[in-house]
């Protein structure tokens, strides 16, 4: 029998790798004899360059500008001509260096690793565009790429969503990705602008206050009318704070759900083969899991080709009837096992081990 493992990380615990390597272990200690298959997954946040390389991508690392500017080495996957980029490895929060920079922040540095990857042959890229820093609607990125943002003086504008307010010509002469496909893997369908858009959803949680939110969405706005006020709109053009309207807009990029294009770039499909059952998860299965994440895209996979599927957390705030509309059969939590949030995240690994042999009595 062959059981298929491919979960997402366990954010702040476990890579998905790590996830994987423990699940497998669980189930090699109930069933010493079980073809058991490791695939980590990602839907384009953090952890889409690990999942690309686990799955047989060589890792690139290249120099690049952080959120604020500061020099940071990032990475990419590559395999021929296809790169996969993620844009949390140069311009996440996680680059931060300390207090966050919510009108200053730039996606300069996911430009420099587009960059690279162009400058070293590849001709596909796919973006992976979450846990941005920054709301800058992509401007950073295309400046890195070539592009002028100038003032009514003629002067580059400094980096940042708030100085967007200030551009008054975009000049794309020296930008030229023409022979580059570029592929957007996200779940986020927000607009650009607006109630809905990148200011007002995800600024709050890159440290915007009420007064930045408003800078931004104004500032976002007039970006708009001067890129391409026909994209603004768009599902996903408020993606990473507007990286997402920028590639659509300026770089001609097409957005697709995250985890169906990194499934279909990992090899799922062929890794389902002769499986019996699929094992998935990420660290909390929540609301979210069901708006796209990579437990249901991998459960959706797993169903159209008639294998169950069930799903590891660290904890699961899913009722029975949420789980099984996702295609889930089941969900196994680390705080079944531990109630003790603190100690699920230091012992993760070993729970995930114990709650995997729980899997396998139940399921094989």
């Amino acid at each position: 029998m062959k059981v298929l493992v491919a979960p997402d990380k366990f954010k702040g615990s476990l890579t998905a790798a790590e996830v994987a390597s423990a699940v497998a272990q669980g189930l090699a200690d109930a069933h010493p004899g079980l073809d058991v298959q490791t695939l980590p997954v990602a839907d384009g946040g953090d952890g889409t360059v690990d999942a690309a390389v686990a799955a047989g991508f060589r890792r690139i690392r290249v120099p690049a500008r952080g959120p604020t500017g500061a020099p940071v080495t990032a990475s990419y996957a590559v395999r021929g001509e296809t790169a996969v980029v993620e844009l949390a490895e140069a311009s996440g929060l996680h680059r931060l260096p300390g207090a966050p920079s919510p009108l200053d922040a730039t996606s300069a540095g996911t430009g420099d690793v587009i960059a690279a990857a162009v400058g070293a042959g590849c001709r596909r890229i796919v973006l992976g565009v979450g846990g941005s820093a920054c709301t800058d609607g992509g401007a950073g990125m295309l400046a890195a790429l070539g592009a002028r943002l100038l003032d009514t003086a003629g002067r580059d504008l400094p980096p940042g969503g708030a100085a967007l307010s200030r551009l008054a010509s975009l000049d794309l002469s020296a930008l030229d990705l023409s022979e580059v496909d570029i592929e957007l893997a996200s779940d986020v369908d927000n607009p650009l602008h607006g109630p809905n858009g990148a200011a007002f959803v995800y600024g709050p949680q890159k440290g915007a206050s009420p007064d930045d939110v408003e800078v931004l969405d104004t500032a976002l706005r007039h970006w708009a009318s001067l890129a391409g006020p026909d994209f603004a709109e768009r599902p996903g053009a408020g993606a990473a704070g507007g990286v997402g309207f920028a590639a659509m807009a300026v770089l001609g990029a097409r957005m697709r759900p995250g985890i169906t294009l990194l499934l279909e770039l990992l090899g799922f499909d062929d890794a389902l083969s002769g499986a019996a059952l699929v094992i998935t998860g990420e660290g909390s299965l929540d609301q979210q899991t069901l708006s796209g994440k990579a437990p249901a895209g991998v459960a959706r996979a797993a169903a159209s080709k008639g294998i169950p599927c069930v799903a590891v957390s660290g904890r699961c705030q899913l009722s029975s009837t949420e789980l099984a509309s996702a295609g889930l059969a089941a969900a196994y939590a680390l705080t079944d096992l531990e109630p003790d949030p603190a100690r699920c995240m230091a012992e993760a690994a070993p729970l995930l081990r114990r709650l995997a042999h729980r899997v396998a009595v139940d399921h094989l």
